[in-house]
């Protein structure tokens, strides 16, 4: 069978469920992209410089576990299906609240709490789509998910295209508040994961007593989400700082070129996340690893918009793609009775051990008379090959089934 009929294969509520967990993740990446366009502008107006304003994405980045851990604990107790509303309504509200930031200390205290709210989206999610579809959809439907994340940065680039000359930065946060909207499909059309309705029955095991036991596969997962998010954020968080400063473009050139890396990273994430499910998860992951680094110079230095255009969309097919496999990797590996938790917690853990990559991006192109392209060139080199290297010689459980005798042994993950 293959990718697209899997997806066909899908019943209604199935495809609600996967309806509503990649609208979840894609405009909580909408909301949170919407600060890269504006880094500049927030710097003008509070009259400091763009590296001061950049901490903001260090702050969401660095309280993302808190809120993986928070709301995994929650959904692991509670069911997935109430916590990702709670969630998605906590994010949009904190969203609103920073466009009305005065000064600078009330702006990075609004976007440390949305990181709390931003971090247990992604975990929440995953666990209820991948719970609830057939194990043959896997691949897919992880790439789907994935792709919200550039979806939202699609969005986000759009919407700075066309409003932001009209409603500014602060709009910019005001239109944010959308996602709140989704919490209503979620309630009329979403129902609980199966798996957990089943493991409700069962006895429940605190969280610590079962990451003990998988101490050894917790530490690879954080090392490989430390790797992947600076793949990910060293590649997109200062890329339009980068067309801007450096390149001198203006909005409309900066949205545009934004538009296509997307459009690059969301056909990335499909198809590498399809490729998956017949190549295997760590092949896969290395593959697209390793496909970003030669097309690294033509992203910075290619000569004019269409070129650098070109480059990006390679660039994020390839680091998107990889990050497509992420969702059913983590999941796949997760112990059975902690998978509200176990996937977001290791994720959002990466994302904090990641979290100065804006800071030291910036502070690289500061050194360096202001160039940000060469800053931006060595992470993504750098990265990519660590990457493939954590990915090339981690575990895989490929097919493993949520809820059976065998889900959430650890010691059962095939290795290299």
């Amino acid at each position: 069978m293959t990718a697209l009929d899997s997806l066909r294969s899908l019943s209604p509520q199935q495809r609600n469920t996967v309806i509503a967990a990649y609208l979840g993740w894609t405009l909580d990446a909408f909301d949170f992209f919407i600060l890269v366009f504006v880094l500049k502008h927030i710097a003008e107006e509070f009259h400091t410089d763009v590296p001061a304003v950049a901490v903001a994405i260090f702050l969401t980045l660095a309280m993302r576990p808190l809120g993986a851990l928070i709301f995994g604990l929650a959904a692991d107790r509670f069911g997935r299906r109430t916590t990702l509303m709670v969630d998605v309504l906590l994010y949009s509200v904190f969203e609103f609240l920073t466009g009305f930031s005065t000064g600078l200390t009330m702006f990075l205290v609004l976007r440390a709490l949305f990181g709390v709210a931003m971090g247990g989206e992604w975990g929440v999610g995953a666990s209820l789509v991948m719970e609830t579809i057939p194990e043959d959809s896997r691949g897919l439907v992880s790439g789907i998910l994935q792709a919200g994340y550039p979806s939202g940065y699609l969005l986000a680039s759009i919407v700075f295209f066309l409003l932001f000359p009209i409603i500014g930065w602060r709009g910019m946060f005001f239109v944010g508040a959308v996602p709140a909207l989704l919490v209503l499909y979620i309630r009329r059309n979403v129902e609980e994961s199966p798996a957990f309705l089943q493991r409700q029955a069962k006895p429940q095991r605190p969280f610590l007593t079962v990451l003990r036991e998988n101490i050894p596969l917790f530490i690879w997962a954080v090392l490989l989400m430390t790797a992947f998010n600076f793949f990910s954020h060293g590649t997109q968080d200062l890329y339009p700082t980068f067309l801007e400063t450096q390149r001198q473009y203006d909005s409309y050139t900066v949205g545009a070129i934004a538009i296509v890396y997307n459009i690059g990273a969301i056909v990335g994430g499909l198809t590498f996340g399809a490729l998956s499910q017949r190549w295997g998860r760590r092949r896969t992951i290395v593959i697209a690893a390793l496909l970003a680094i030669p097309v690294a110079p033509l992203w910075v230095w290619g000569q004019g918009p269409v070129m650098l255009a070109i480059g990006a969309f390679l660039m994020q097919l390839f680091v998107q793609g990889a990050w497509g496999i992420v969702p059913v990797h983590l999941n796949e590996l997760s112990p059975d009775e902690v998978r509200g938790t176990f996937p977001g917690f290791a994720y959002q853990l990466g994302n904090l051990l990641a979290s100065g990559n804006a800071s030291i991006q910036a502070g690289l192109a500061k050194q360096w008379n202001g160039d940000y392209a060469l800053a931006l060139l060595i992470v993504a080199c750098i990265v990519a090959v660590v990457v493939a290297i954590f990915a090339g010689f981690g575990f895989e459980k490929k097919g493993v089934r949520f809820g059976g005798k065998d889900a959430g042994q650890a010691d059962s993950a095939v290795r290299a």
